[in-house]
């Protein structure tokens, strides 16, 4: 569901209305948001909580935020917003078709390097040390 909220805020500075668009943005669901007269912040989103936005910016704002108005967009204005899109022609992929196989192997790697094992039986030496 699709609302506008309108939230009345006690700014000084343009600073301080930066901070409150920066933080209403941050909340979940946020379409777009507009500051009017420099006193109202209207949000539009689907699915905001606006009790939870209006606590927010009091917390850290430090300066008064009101709730003024929660009301929901009517519908035929987005009916009318999609009827003007363009329709763009979809198109198939095949994923076998466009991507590349690999390589069966790897020929810019060095080969296994291999190793030597004595045992000591085997090892012809008088002396228990190996290092001698």
């Amino acid at each position: 569901m699709k609302q506008t909220i309108v939230i009345k805020i006690h700014t000084n500075s343009d600073k301080c209305r930066a901070k409150a668009m920066a933080l209403a943005a941050k909340a979940y669901g946020v379409i777009s948001i507009e500051l009017q007269d420099e006193d109202h912040l209207v949000v539009v989103g689907d699915g905001v909580d606006a009790v939870h936005l209006t606590t927010t910016l009091r917390k850290k704002l430090c300066h008064g935020a009101y709730l003024t108005k929660v009301e929901e967009v009517k519908e035929s204005a987005e009916k009318e917003a999609e009827e003007e899109k363009p329709e763009v022609e979809q198109v198939r992929w095949y994923p076998n078709y466009y991507t590349p196989l690999p390589p069966p192997w790897y020929p810019n790697y060095p080969p296994f390097s291999q190793a030597v094992v004595y045992d000591s039986e085997s090892y012809s030496g008088t002396s228990s040390c190996s290092i001698m």
